[in-house]
């Protein structure tokens, strides 16, 4: 989704429920223009905020030199991960798979760097489950794709399950908006 979407008053209602989760290690993959950041406790040792566009690596800098804990901006994309293999106790991805090219390889990654007993915490939109709003959905996805980058289409669930992950914690469900970009999966998932 575009940066300046990204502040509307749903997202800035729900966006508390992620972040606050994160421990030790911290990938957000999607990291934006950083309105995570105030949002991460005490509990996070390290944050990689990982984010392609420069422009809003720029954007997140003044937030992630006010931060409590060290930030490291990595301006690369989530289909090609700089960091080690299992080196990131938790991930996080608020409104980020949605943008992602490859999606699948992109999983495979975050699955790569994340430790054994590691979570991903993830917010996402994407594929409701009534019929017409998928019709919606499929209709507006290419106006979608190419004005925002962005694809409602995608489920969540099975995506993140097919790369290697085991869903713990699953809440569906819409959101308040239009309900062609309103049915969010939120939870927590860890490698199998």
């Amino acid at each position: 989704m575009i940066a300046g979407g990204m502040k509307n008053s749903v997202m800035t209602a729900q966006r508390p429920r992620i972040a606050p989760l994160a421990t030790g290690r911290v990938l957000e993959v999607g990291l934006g223009s950083g309105l995570n950041i105030p949002l991460y406790t005490s509990d996070v040792d390290k944050l990689y905020g990982l984010e392609p566009l420069p422009a809003l690596c720029s954007r997140a800098e003044p937030l992630a030199l006010q931060a409590d804990f060290p930030v490291e901006l990595l301006a690369a994309s989530a289909e090609e991960i700089p960091l080690d293999d299992n080196s990131i106790d938790t991930i996080v991805s608020t409104w980020t798979l949605c943008s992602i090219p490859n999606i699948e390889q992109a999983l495979v990654e975050m699955r790569r760097v994340l430790q054994a007993d590691g979570r991903l915490l993830f917010m996402e939109h994407g594929h409701a489950p009534d019929e017409n709003v998928v019709k919606w959905q499929e209709r507006l996805a290419p106006l979608f794709k190419s004005l925002a980058g962005c694809d409602p289409t995608r489920k969540m669930d099975r995506l993140i399950g097919d790369a290697g992950f085991r869903i713990s914690e699953l809440e569906t469900g819409y959101f308040d908006g239009p309900r062609f970009l309103a049915y969010h999966y939120v939870g927590e998932a860890r490698p199998r």
